[in-house]
Formats: C-alpha cells, sequence, structure tokens
C-alpha cells in the first residue's frame, strides 16, 4: 500500500484523514496515541522528528504539515475537487485554511497546552483563561464564514464541493467544546458542523477515530 496516513484521534489529522476517505483513496491509517507519548518514541521520530501529525506516506516519500499535506492532496485527488481551481476562488481558500492552522488552531494550543508557553503555573493559568476568550470571537468568525457561505447558495465552505475547510471546521468547533465554550451558543456554525459529520466518508472517520463531537460540561 503506497499510501499512509499517521493520525492521532481528535487532532487536525483528522482533516487529511477526511480528505482521503472523501476521495475514495486505498490508504492505511496508522493511529498515533499521542497522550501516550507515541510521537516521541523512535520509530516515529524517524518518521517525522519533530513528533507531529498528520504525517502522509506516498510511495515512501514524507510529507508534514496540514497545509502541505492538503495541497498535495488536493492535486492526487483532482477529481474530489477540495480546492477551487480558479485563482482568486483558490487563493481565497488557501487563504482561509492557512487562518485556521496558524491563527485558531494555535490559540487553542494555548488553552490545551498552556505548559509549553510557559513552565510558571500562573502564567500558564492566565494564558488559558485569556486565549479562551480569544477563542469564542474565533468560532464567530467561523459561524461568519459559514453565514457567507450560506448566503452565497454554497453547500460548502469553498464552493460546491467538500473541502479541507468543512473538516478543519470540524475539527475547531470540537476543540471548542473541549476547552469549555458549547457550541451550541454559535447555533449556525454548530448546525453547519453536524451537516460535515453526516457524510458517509466523516461519519466514517469519526467512527474510526471514536469521537464524540460536543464535550462541554456545563459548570
Amino acid at each position: 500500500m503506497s499510501l499512509q496516513l499517521y493520525f492521532s484521534p481528535g487532532a487536525c489529522s483528522f482533516v487529511p484523514h477526511t480528505l482521503l476517505e472523501i476521495a475514495g483513496a486505498t490508504f492505511e491509517p496508522t493511529m498515533v496515541k499521542l497522550h501516550k507519548g507515541e510521537q516521541n518514541e523512535s520509530a516515529y521520530q524517524a518518521i517525522n522528528p519533530r513528533g507531529q501529525v498528520p504525517v502522509l506516506v506516498d510511495d515512501g516519500q514524507v510529507i508534514t504539515q496540514i497545509v502541505a499535506i492538503v495541497l498535495y492532496l488536493d492535486q492526487k485527488f483532482p477529481a474530489a475537487g477540495f480546492l477551487p481551481t480558479e485563482a482568486l476562488a483558490r487563493a481565497k481558500a488557501i487563504e482561509t485554511l492557512v487562518w485556521m492552522n496558524n491563527t485558531v488552531h494555535p490559540t487553542f494550543t494555548h488553552i490545551f497546552m498552556p505548559h509549553k508557553y510557559s513552565d510558571q503555573a500562573e502564567v500558564q493559568a492566565q494564558l488559558k483563561t485569556y486565549n479562551t476568550g480569544l477563542y469564542r470571537g474565533l468560532l464567530a468568525e467561523l459561524q461568519a464564514l459559514v453565514v457567507v457561505a450560506q448566503s452565497a447558495g454554497q453547500t460548502w465552505l469553498s464552493g460546491a464541493h467538500f473541502g479541507p475547510l468543512d473538516a478543519y471546521t470540524l475539527t475547531l468547533t470540537r476543540w471548542g467544546s473541549l476547552a469549555g465554550i458549547d457550541p451550541q451558543g454559535y447555533p449556525v456554525l454548530w448546525a453547519f458542523v453536524n451537516q460535515v459529520a453526516t457524510q458517509p466518508a466523516v461519519a466514517h472517520v469519526i467512527e474510526r477515530e471514536r469521537l464524540q463531537l460536543n464535550l462541554f460540561k456545563p459548570a
């Protein structure tokens, strides 16, 4: 089997995981248990010394970083139409993808893993509180993107075809529930996430990763 995806349940690797299923690709999904430190073991470090997921291996060639993997899969499976082909629409879709990856994603990391940014407990607590507030605003921005797409008559965020923006939106919204933010407080976004989750290929990945969409627990 030439294609192999290294993923961790609920991580951003969910995005290429769903794209491979949507494309009907033959691939080997290989779970990396981050909570058990498997990313730090020598076998995985030999594949990705940065110890991150996702990693896509195609015919022995290793590709890391979610944006690079998404762009690669878009070209490898052009019939799936993961990203628009028209220049401006494509640029705008990639613009949103990169924003999700370089702004929304690391804001959650400051909430979920504040120890990466400080070794002081008081600072870690401040980082978590402050970035949770920021994340609420970012979820509102995600909801606004859904509103704009739907107002334009689009089924999905980048057009007529399911793509990485849709899968990433589900992941980022789910992370918000982990951070103590009720996704049902963003009704348009939450309805869209459930629309994404009911797609057969996406539902298959959710089942494989054993994910619960809403992990919010009222105080």
